[in-house]
């Protein structure tokens, strides 16, 4: 039997994003281009394999039963491709999809970039939002190349490395009224705080380690990226519990001044994770080594 092995990836992409439109963007062609596969995808399993849903597409049970056998079979073909392939970093044209959490983003994707471009120049990155369901990523399918956050309960085709660990620090604004050079515990107590609630597992990390140390705090702002905190603090007497390698960007800020924590709160872990098609990937070790590197540097 012949048959189209490009419509396997569309198929994959459909089944990940549930809706033609996001599938084609994140597939690089057209909505017309797309729908024609889909249409040949029909033909070759004789089944309709998506129906309209009120939001995007339904896959139908046969969809659900085959996408591990497909799945599987692409990442044992792309091994065996990429295997007998070189990469040459100064030449190649790729584009990696990458999903960091909101902390990693900022430590590590400015310099991530940078030395990316210089080593090799056509190479272009697309940042994802990170979550809790690394299946919302890409991660699982292996659309995206790279997971950078804390990984909890990986799946058996997701191979997860620890890339580091870091701590936290206190930041208020430079002439807070109350906070000299450092924070007591009853201050600490005693103040109001902003609190960061991205998508992933690393808040759970930070009220764990509060309720161990039987550390209270009155949370009077919660945010969604840590972006928004220096604004909030310059303007407000509050404070705000961040990662130690946040606080030396915002170090940079001479509105803000960073201090310790009134008790030693431990630390938590940074992972880097991918899909294990890419396990002996050229192109993506060399990705992995580079941002392996990148760490060692800020840390």
């Amino acid at each position: 039997m012949r048959y189209d092995l490009n419509l396997l990836p569309v198929f994959l992409m459909l089944m990940e994003e549930r809706s033609v439109t996001r599938a084609a963007e994140r597939l690089g062609i057209t909505q017309p281009a797309l729908s024609n596969s889909l249409n040949r995808l029909r033909d070759t399993f004789q089944d309709p394999l998506f129906i309209r849903a009120r939001y995007g597409i339904k896959p139908t049970q046969l969809a659900e039963e085959i996408t591990p056998t497909i799945a599987a079979a692409l990442a044992q073909l792309d091994e065996l491709i990429v295997n007998q392939q070189e990469f040459q970093p100064e030449n190649a044209e790729r584009l990696f999809t990458l999903a960091p959490n909101s902390y990693v983003e900022l430590v590590l994707m400015p310099a991530l970039i940078a030395k990316a471009r210089a080593l090799a120049p056509k190479i272009k990155f697309r940042m994802t939002p990170f979550g809790n369901d690394l299946a919302e990523t890409g991660a699982i399918s292996g659309t995206t190349a790279m997971v950078l956050g804390r990984i909890v309960s990986p799946p058996d085709n997701f191979v997860v490395q620890h890339l580091m660990d870091d701590g936290l620090a206190c930041v208020v604004r430079k002439d807070h009224p109350d906070i000299q050079n450092a924070i007591s515990r009853y201050q600490y107590e005693k103040l109001k705080h902003v609190n960061v609630l991205p998508p992933g597992k690393l808040r759970a990390g930070l009220f764990q380690a509060l309720d161990q140390q039987n550390l209270k705090r009155e949370v009077a702002v919660s945010v969604t990226h840590f972006l928004a905190i220096p604004e909030i603090l310059v303007v407000t007497n509050y404070c705000a519990t961040l990662p130690k390698l946040l606080c030396k960007i915002l170090e940079r800020d001479p509105r803000l001044k960073i201090l310790p924590t009134p008790v030693d709160l431990g630390s938590f872990p940074i992972h880097m994770g991918w899909h294990v098609r890419y396990r002996l990937d050229p192109a993506h070790r060399w990705l992995r080594m580079l941002v392996q590197q990148l760490v060692k540097e800020i840390t």
